[in-house]
C-alpha cells in the first residue's frame, strides 16, 4: 500500500504506522475517561455505583425505579448483532436484579456521551445521547457544556509532553527501520519489507 501510494521515506512509513496506532486507540482512552466521569458525577448526585452484572456499566435508583445503563463514547457505536448483544444483556441484568426484588421496577437506558438521537424511546429500552444523557444522570441541563473545562485543564502543557514522547519515538522507530529495512543508498528495500510482513518465514533483521 505504501509504494502504491508512492511513500519514499523511512520516516513517512513510520509516521503513518503511528499515526494509525494513535487513532485506533484514541476513542477508547477517551469513551474510558468520560463512563468514569459518568459514574463519578452519577454517584455524587444519586448515589449510582459501578455495576457488577455483566453488559452494564452503571445502576442507580431515582423515583422508586432502578436504572441500568450501558455506556457508549457515540451514537454510532455498534451494529445490530452488537445491538443485538446489548438488548440481551439489559434482559438478563432485569433478570437477575429480580431475582431478589420481584417487584422492582427497571428502565433500561443506552447512554451515549456525545451526539444526538431524537428518538430516545426503543421500545425495550431509552437512548439517551449528548445533553440528555448527561441531564439524566446528574439532573443538570447545562453539564454537557460544563464538562469541557476539565477536557481542557493542563492541556498545553499535556500536549508539549505528548509532542516531545511523541517526537522521540518517531525518530527511534525511524532509525531502526532505516537500519532493517533501507539499502546502502537510503532506498527501502521493498522486497525485503514485504517478506517481513508476509513471507512465512520472515527474514532477519539486524539488532
Amino acid at each position: 500500500m505504501f509504494k502504491a501510494k508512492y511513500v519514499l521515506t523511512a520516516e513517512q512509513i513510520i509516521r503513518a504506522i503511528v499515526d494509525a496506532h494513535i487513532s485506533s486507540n484514541e476513542e477508547t482512552i477517551f469513551g474510558d475517561w468520560l463512563e468514569g466521569l459518568a459514574i463519578f458525577i452519577n454517584s455524587k448526585v444519586y448515589g449510582g455505583y459501578k455495576s457488577g452484572i455483566t453488559g452494564i456499566d452503571l445502576e442507580f435508583d431515582n423515583h422508586e425505579i432502578r436504572y441500568i445503563i450501558t455506556i457508549k463514547s457515540g451514537p454510532n457505536w455498534g451494529n445490530s448483532s452488537q445491538i443485538a448483544k446489548m438488548m440481551a444483556d439489559f434482559k438478563t441484568a432485569k433478570k437477575t436484579l429480580r431475582t431478589s426484588q420481584s417487584n422492582l421496577n427497571i428502565v433500561a437506558v443506552n447512554g451515549c456521551c456525545y451526539g444526538r438521537d431524537n428518538k430516545p424511546d426503543k421500545g425495550d429500552y431509552y437512548k439517551y445521547c449528548g445533553q440528555r444523557f448527561w441531564e439524566f444522570i446528574s439532573g443538570d441541563d447545562k453539564l454537557y457544556t460544563k464538562i469541557i473545562e476539565p477536557l481542557g485543564h493542563q492541556s498545553k502543557e499535556k500536549n508539549e509532553d505528548f509532542m516531545r514522547l511523541y517526537s522521540q519515538m518517531i525518530n527511534k522507530f525511524t532509525k531502526e527501520f532505516v537500519n532493517d529495512f533501507c539499502n546502502d543508498n537510503g532506498e527501502i528495500d521493498w522486497e525485503k519489507l514485504v517478506q517481513f510482513n508476509s513471507a512465512i518465514i520472515a527474514p532477519s533483521v539486524k539488532k
